[in-house]
């Protein structure tokens, strides 16, 4: 089975769902980015689907390895319906779409700044990736298995602080002020 179906099989069997909606996104020179969309309650789970069809490297690296090296997904919930987040689809094909236009690895802690809103209107630039408990999807090897990493939504002054300080304090400060980083409406933390 291709890495990509066995992640999305690997993704509907967590959340425990049939299917999912989606939408692809295709930058010039990659293979198209799929986003699925996983209704849970009143979260939504958006999955890209395509980072992890080949592995990440280091750009210093002259030769990148078809086979080894990590591999991601990413995973953003938010609260309400797929319309309040208009232009979100892109934001993340955008991020997961780093590795390979940047020749960046995506691992927990990363501070990824896109410069502009991650959906229409939204206060977030920039995303903090983090552990998520989606379980990685093994696959045969020498091939690493397909991680998944969270992604919080940043503001600006959330971007700065992560780079002053470091994630953990910004997640200790989101933890003290009890903020909920899947509320697309969400004040940022007093910093």
């Amino acid at each position: 089975m291709p890495v990509l179906d066995e992640v999305r099989a690997a993704v509907l069997a967590y959340y425990g769902a049939p299917s999912a909606d989606s939408a692809s996104v295709t930058f010039l020179g990659l293979e198209p980015i799929e986003i699925l969309r996983v209704r849970e309650g009143d979260y939504i789970h958006y999955v890209t689907l395509g980072g992890s069809r080949h592995p990440m490297s280091d750009p210093v690296v002259a030769v990148a390895d078809p086979v080894r090296g990590p591999r991601a997904e990413l995973v953003l919930t938010l609260r309400g319906g797929p319309g309040a987040h208009s232009g979100l689809t892109r934001a993340l094909g955008v991020l997961i779409a780093s590795p390979a236009v940047e020749g960046i690895v995506l691992q927990a802690d990363a501070l990824l700044d896109l410069g502009e809103p991650l959906w229409h209107n939204a206060p977030f630039t920039a995303a903090l990736l983090g552990a998520t408990a989606v379980p990685p999807v093994p696959l045969p090897e020498p091939a690493e298995p397909v991680r998944f990493l969270s992604v919080a939504p940043l503001t600006a002054t959330e971007a700065a602080w992560v780079r002053i300080r470091g994630a953990a304090a910004l997640r200790d400060a989101w933890t003290e002020a009890n903020i909920d980083i899947r509320d697309p409406y969400r004040a940022a933390a007093t910093l």
